[in-house]
């Protein structure tokens, strides 16, 4: 080996503990998911484009770590203890009050950026709207706040529908509010409510059944994390049994459903990616008001509607904000 070669292996070599603590010194914020990645992955690309707004990216001024607990929500605890155990700047919760749930036991500490359906006042993560107070903050996109909107817009979808049914998740820790919210929403409309609880994929089943039977005209799925997961069962189940069905998640139209009408998930994921910048530059989750949506969609489904033999009223068609065909 020459003299160059030597000294070009030896600067090689000093340069390599610059590179690794180069490398070490990104910071690491934890994705803690309540599912699946591929249930997330859009999710996940909306944040990282907040991220991006707030000059971060991933793999360049951004190192990041994922725990998914595949719908094992009794996972999640350990789940988020490794993130803890690993010292990330940020916990980023994807998939609402479970994995937020598990963030904040784990950890009164590191600061955690939520994005959840609820109400985190009301559900205690936070101490108030305006000043959060402890190491939580995030987006809410007030859910419970819209069921009775869905009910609306799906009673003048199908104004044959006398009885409507509603399933709730006995599990949400809003369930009873979702159904008081669509109760009120249905008072004076004339329309019966058949209201159904599952918390499984044998009690959804179990569910389209029991509102088959008793000749249920209509079906509104309420926002929850698990539903979430079960979206494509309630749309293949509604669809079979010819039943005009209401969602709070445009997925579900893409996929087929008749119509949706929520806060729009990329939006909201994107506005918490721009707090998670915001707290990797020093910012404290106890100073950052929590955002709530003001970005919402109706998305309409017109071959699901003609299948279904419903004729879409004209005020609708120019209500929604995108149409598949």
């Amino acid at each position: 080996m020459n003299r160059r070669d030597m000294l070009t292996l030896i600067g090689g070599a000093a340069a390599w503990p610059v590179a690794a603590r180069a490398q070490q010194a990104l910071p690491v914020i934890g994705i803690l998911g309540a599912t699946t990645l591929e249930e997330n992955r859009n999710w996940i690309a909306s944040i990282f484009q907040g991220l991006k707004e707030s000059g971060f990216v991933e793999g360049q001024s951004l190192a990041a770590e994922y725990r998914w607990a595949e719908g094992q929500y009794d996972r999640l605890p350990a789940l988020a203890a490794e993130l803890v155990a690993r010292r990330v700047a940020v916990i980023v919760p994807v998939g609402g009050t479970p994995s937020t749930s598990a963030a904040k036991a784990a950890t009164s500490t590191i600061p955690v950026v939520f994005n959840m359906g609820g109400d985190p006042v009301r559900l205690g993560f936070v101490a108030s709207l305006n000043r959060p107070g402890g190491n939580l903050t995030g987006v809410s996109m007030l859910v419970v706040e819209t069921e009775a909107k869905r009910f609306a817009l799906l009673s003048e979808l199908a104004p044959a529908a006398k009885l409507i049914a509603v399933i709730v998740n006995p599990d949400n820790a809003q369930a009873e509010m979702q159904v008081r919210s669509v109760q009120a929403a249905a008072a004076g409309t004339g329309r019966q409510l058949l209201v159904l609880r599952a918390g499984t994929r044998d009690e959804i089943e179990a569910a389209f059944t029991a509102l088959m039977r008793e000749g249920a005209g209509a079906l509104l799925v309420t926002g929850d994390t698990f539903f979430g997961s079960q979206l494509s069962v309630f749309v293949s189940l509604a669809n079979l049994q010819g039943l005009p069905a209401g969602f709070y998640q445009r997925d579900c139209v893409e996929s087929g459903g008749l119509m949706s009408y929520g806060a729009s998930f990329k939006d909201s994921y994107r506005q918490a990616g721009v707090y998670v910048g915001r707290v990797l530059k020093g910012e404290k989750p106890a100073d950052l008001p929590i955002i709530q949506s003001t970005k919402f969609e109706f998305v309409l489904n017109l071959k699901t509607a003609k299948s279904l033999g419903l004729q879409v009223p004209d005020r609708l068609l120019a209500l929604a904000d995108e149409m598949i065909e």
